[in-house]
């Protein structure tokens, strides 16, 4: 099949974790930490439940008819993110939170 005539598709799969966290700043003072966070600040952490959708866009595949096998993307789903994040604390279980604010879930976006 030449590349003009190429058929493209999207795979679309959504997850959806728990975890905690805790807004909190190492570069600033408890009393700025209150201010800026507010409740989100608290020692103990908050939980939100996370929404994860993860889209493949590719060349459909001739012979499967497939841009990506499904199971292979729900495996893949399962490594990267239902392990490490599913009923973690963020902030303490996953080591690139360890030095960086975990920002709340509706501002986080990847496009890869």
């Amino acid at each position: 099949m030449s590349p003009r005539s190429a058929r493209l598709a999207r795979l679309s799969r959504s997850v959806t974790f728990s975890a905690c966290h805790r807004l909190h700043s190492k570069s600033l003072s408890e009393e700025e930490n209150l201010k800026l966070f507010g409740k989100c600040n608290n020692p103990n952490g908050h939980g939100h439940n996370y929404k994860v959708v993860v889209t493949v866009r590719g060349e459909i595949d001739p012979v499967s008819g497939m841009v990506m096998n499904l199971t292979d993307l729900k495996e893949y789903m399962q490594e990267a993110i239902m392990e490490p994040l599913d009923h973690k604390n963020l902030d303490k279980d996953v080591p690139y939170f360890s030095e960086v604010v975990s920002i709340p879930p509706a501002l986080v976006t990847f496009q890869l």
